[in-house]
């Protein structure tokens, strides 16, 4: 597969997933290109309703992962949460798997995306603050094999950033500009490395560790009337500090971002992030530990966030890397600059 391409159902394929599952008759099926390239979705229209069927391989997540965040999803249906249910095989099975590949069908939530309002950045803040509530004290036989590793101060991001030049030296847009590439990382390495060591002084090991979304951002939520009425994308639920999560959900829900990466703003929308903080708040407070964390862990995610698809092929979605780095620096040097007023 093509580095830039995602991966695809085949008719056969699909066929022999859905005769699994007590759809009735089918309607029609769409390409879903959301989330992650390596795991195709499509949307179904039945005569029992409306479907999303998602494949993923084996060799990339184990299945006590998958079970593991079945069972936090079924958790959060039956406390009310808007979580899409999970729909069962003929046989009463949570998943399908055909050879190296589980298939997994949930309802579809037709809503609307994220207006960038910050009605609608309260709602994400109050939705996260009922998900955390929720996962406090959920128990499973399975916590053993939950991924325990984040954005924060993690190896990954470090070895991303130190393979990133020699990465984006291959693309011709970059020949007789090495050396500015050069600094343009030294300086995230540093930047990533100084709010690792801010965010370890504020107090970070001693947060307890909780189930955390892991991926708390717009594009996770879909919206109707400003409200939250479904939470997806399950897959990188684990143990951490919940301030993981209110970190990249505040940087996620104040972004400013439009175009070319290259013209973006530095800042981000401030009554945004306040909103988004305040919702969180209306439910949960947030410590003075987990406040003195947030803008150092905010600039760790977005620093994260851009290594692993630059390094596996030298963009950010159909954005060139070097654009990208460019304009995380920007917004990294401003969110230092303001960090007492951010928070």
């Amino acid at each position: 597969m093509p580095i830039h391409q995602h991966a695809k159902f085949n008719a056969a394929e699909l066929a022999v997933a859905l005769s699994h599952y007590d759809l009735g008759v089918i309607e029609s099926i769409t390409d879903f290109r959301r989330g992650s390239r390596h795991s195709p979705k499509v949307g179904i229209v039945a005569e029992r309703g409306k479907f999303l069927l998602k494949r993923r391989s084996l060799d990339r997540i184990h299945a006590e992962r998958i079970r593991f965040a079945h069972q936090v999803q079924s958790c959060l249906v039956e406390g009310g949460f808007p979580a899409p249910k999970l729909i069962l095989t003929r046989r009463g099975t949570e998943w399908l798997q055909v050879r190296e590949y589980v298939y997994e069908l949930f309802e579809f939530v037709v809503g609307e995306p994220f207006r960038r309002t910050p009605e609608e950045a309260k709602e994400g803040g109050t939705v996260l603050a009922r998900f955390h509530a929720l996962t406090e004290s959920f128990q499973s036989s399975l916590l053993d094999a939950v991924p325990r590793g984040d954005y924060h101060d993690t190896p990954g991001v470090r070895t991303g950033l130190y393979g990133i030049g020699g990465r984006l030296k291959s693309h011709d847009s970059l020949v007789g500009h090495e050396a500015e590439l050069s600094s343009l990382v030294g300086v995230l390495r540093q930047a990533y490395d100084d709010a690792a060591n801010l965010a370890n002084q504020a107090g970070f090991d001693s947060l307890g560790e909780r189930i955390i979304h892991c991926d708390w951002h717009p594009g996770n939520l879909i919206f109707r009337n400003q409200r939250v009425i479904g939470v997806i994308d399950y897959d990188a639920v684990r143990m951490s500090r919940r301030v993981i999560d209110i970190a990249n959900g505040a940087l996620q829900f104040s972004m400013l971002a439009g175009g070319d990466p290259v013209t973006w703003p530095n800042e981000l929308d401030e009554p945004r992030l306040a909103a988004f903080l305040a919702g969180y708040e209306s439910l949960a407070a947030i410590t003075g530990a987990e406040r003195a964390c947030l803008v150092p862990l905010m600039i760790e995610a977005l620093i994260g966030e851009c290594v692993p698809p630059i390094t596996q092929t030298g963009a950010v979605g159909p954005w060139s890397g070097y654009r990208v780095l460019q304009m995380v620096k920007r917004k990294v040097a401003w969110m230092a600059n303001t960090a007492e007023r951010l928070v």
